[in-house]
């Protein structure tokens, strides 16, 4: 049986693609997949291959290591992270009234609550 890694997969809408080790783009459905598991990014895959309509199709997915995880390794600890989500909806209430008096934050401004709302977003993805 082929193998590789699953290369994008959208849980939302039950389909994603893998790369497979022969370098080979096969698509992926939701309903290869045993029922009650998902994949991620990352995740090593055994399958099988049908023609499918627009191309390469697998069958009957079995996973066969999960991508490792370095965010949950060095994700923030919960005490921490408490403090920083204070912190941040303090911010982003004084943004929103700027806000509803018609004014957006500065660019460089902006660019840092932007990076600021990714790592804690980052943190709690992981």
């Amino acid at each position: 049986m082929p193998t590789g890694k699953v290369r994008f997969y959208d849980e939302e809408k039950g389909f994603g693609f893998i790369s497979s080790d022969d370098g080979q783009d096969v698509f992926l459905h939701a309903t290869s997949l045993p029922q009650g598991s998902t994949v991620k990014q990352g995740s090593r895959v055994e399958f099988g291959i049908a023609d499918g309509k627009r191309g390469p199709q697998a069958l009957s997915v079995r996973v066969l290591q999960a991508p490792v995880s370095l965010a949950k390794k060095s994700r923030t600890p919960a005490d921490d992270m408490a403090v920083i989500v204070e912190d941040l909806v303090k911010l982003l209430d004084t943004i929103g009234g700027d806000l509803r008096r018609g004014r957006y934050p500065s660019g460089s401004h902006a660019k840092k609550i932007a990076a600021v709302l990714r790592k804690v977003a980052d943190d709690f993805d992981a």
